[in-house]
């Protein structure tokens, strides 16, 4: 099992901030035109390198939109060569091509994911701010599916589609998806304050997620959501089916390699390299702790105070410090920062009142 203290499990490269939507919750607040400052090709390898001996098993290429870089294909095939496992989150526009997916499937790329923050054109293109991204969306889902890639898709939970929810499991259950990732809206970048869900409404979406997981075939797990696990503890104490990490009993194999062992949190087995080469805990958590053209990421990651600070339950502060689940939950490090500056605060759309807080 890997030391989270010395290795991360899941390393996030936005490789640029280019893309051609405007999604309302953009933690990168991305822009039409690439940046000249993002990483080279011989930085980007030279990157890879790094991840690979510092033990990270899981790379994720991000945006913007990855697809806006000529060398993304040539980076992911060069990753896989490293021996690592490989994901790819593009935006749905019309980069989108079967040529595109067929020299993913060549390149062996690990797994394919897609936005889907809707059950309908309506719901979704309002929130991707771009008319007809729905359709795109759909129509490169059909195609990946015939060329039999493993399909992950991607929600972000707001305000905008919390009811809509419900719909959207159902549109993904006759999809043949291998994994749900639902993210919690942080009002960082594009995001607001206003955007997100209230404390019991996550609540309440984490027991109807637990109660899903029972009965869907596809994994689920959940971003910038650590209560979750808590949730997930108290229902199987309780008597309930589902295990800690939230994982039906029939995910085995290879998609068991795509879940970390233990719970994952910013700056905990996560480590967010910016397109320019800045090192955060998380693209949620926007506190750069150096730079993989000055530093390298095994350093940046193993001795900057607040990696270490987050890594110790101990510091949390408030209902999280005296929290019984703090060392399985520890709660959003980065919504806490979002909301009152503090990464060590507690987590403030968490509704569980610990037994040994007292106001």
């Amino acid at each position: 099992m890997l030391n989270f203290h010395q290795s991360p499990f899941l390393v996030i490269w936005e490789v640029t901030r280019a893309c051609a939507l405007k999604c309302l919750h953009c933690r990168a607040e991305a822009q039409y035109h690439r940046d000249p400052r993002e990483l080279t090709t011989e930085e980007g390898k030279a990157l890879i390198r790094e991840i690979r001996n510092l033990g990270a098993p899981l790379l994720v290429f991000t945006g913007g939109d990855p697809l806006m870089r000529d060398d993304l294909f040539e980076l992911a095939e060069y990753a896989k060569g490293q021996g690592l496992i490989v994901s790819l989150t593009p935006s749905a526009t019309p980069r989108v091509t079967k040529k595109v997916m067929r020299r993913a499937k060549e390149v062996g790329l690990d797994r394919w994911a897609f936005s889907l923050d809707g059950s309908t054109a309506e719901i979704h293109d309002a929130f991707r701010g771009t008319s007809g991204s729905y359709d795109l969306t759909m129509r490169a889902i059909d195609m990946l599916r015939k060329l039999e890639m493993p399909l992950q898709i991607n929600t972000t939970v707001s305000r905008y589609n919390l009811e809509d929810l419900p719909r959207i499991a159902r549109l993904l259950e006759e999809m043949g998806i291998v994994l749900w990732s639902v993210f919690f809206l942080v009002p960082t970048g594009r995001g607001k304050m206003d955007d997100m869900i209230t404390a019991d409404e996550h609540e309440r979406v984490f027991h109807w997620l637990a109660d899903l997981s029972e009965r869907v075939s596809f994994d689920i797990k959940t971003t910038a959501a650590p209560p979750y696990r808590r949730v997930m503890m108290q229902r199987a104490k309780a008597g309930s089916r589902p295990g800690t990490d939230g994982a039906p009993p029939w995910v085995a194999g290879r998609q068991r390699q795509l879940r970390a062992p233990r719970a994952v949190n910013d700056g905990n087995g996560f480590a967010f390299v910016s397109h320019i080469g800045d090192v955060y805990p998380s693209g949620f958590l926007p506190i750069a702790c150096g730079n993989v053209r000055d530093q390298s990421l095994s350093e940046i990651y193993r001795t900057h105070p607040t990696f270490v600070a987050l890594r110790d339950p101990k510091q949390l502060k408030g209902k999280c410090g005296v929290c019984e689940f703090r060392f399985v939950c520890g709660g959003s490090r980065a919504r806490a920062y979002a909301v009152s500056g503090d990464p060590l605060a507690s987590d403030p759309t968490c509704a569980y009142v610990p037994q040994g807080w007292s106001r």
